[in-house]
């Protein structure tokens, strides 16, 4: 059963080259950091914030596809860990079906906090993901 957590932090650095977002459990005390790259935490960080672009970004693209398509972004899960990569699905819901796309959790994420839908981690990558800070 995936486990429903929000943006707890974003953490940009001008000097290196990864950022991080952290996850928070929404009813529990578990956290989970999410190294991405700067264009990703900066897009993420501007929807936070309620900065405009003057034009659509990569994030904002996505969410006008869905929506002229017919569709809506019901939710994106943080699914899979292999090797120490993580895996995302933006799930789509159109005519009551319900479709999942690959994606990078950083777009997923910038997604998620765009159309301001829920963001669930698998138990299982959540687990295995806090085994490795220890």
């Amino acid at each position: 059963m995936p486990i429903q957590m929000e943006l707890r932090r974003i953490i940009i650095s001008e000097l290196d080259a990864h950022q991080i977002v952290i996850l928070k459990e929404v009813e529990g005390e578990r956290n989970f950091p999410i190294v991405i790259g700067i264009f990703e935490a900066t897009s993420i960080d501007r929807r936070v914030k309620g900065e405009e672009s003057p034009r659509p970004l990569t994030h904002d693209l996505i969410l006008a596809i869905v929506e002229q398509m017919g569709g809506e972004i019901q939710d994106i899960v943080i699914s899979d860990l292999k090797e120490h990569t993580y895996f995302a699905k933006l799930r789509i819901r159109k005519d009551g079906e319900l479709t999942e796309v690959d994606c990078r959790p950083s777009d997923a994420i910038a997604v998620a906090v765009a159309s301001r839908v829920p963001i669930y981690v698998a138990e299982s990558v959540l687990g295995e993901a806090l085994e490795e800070e220890e």
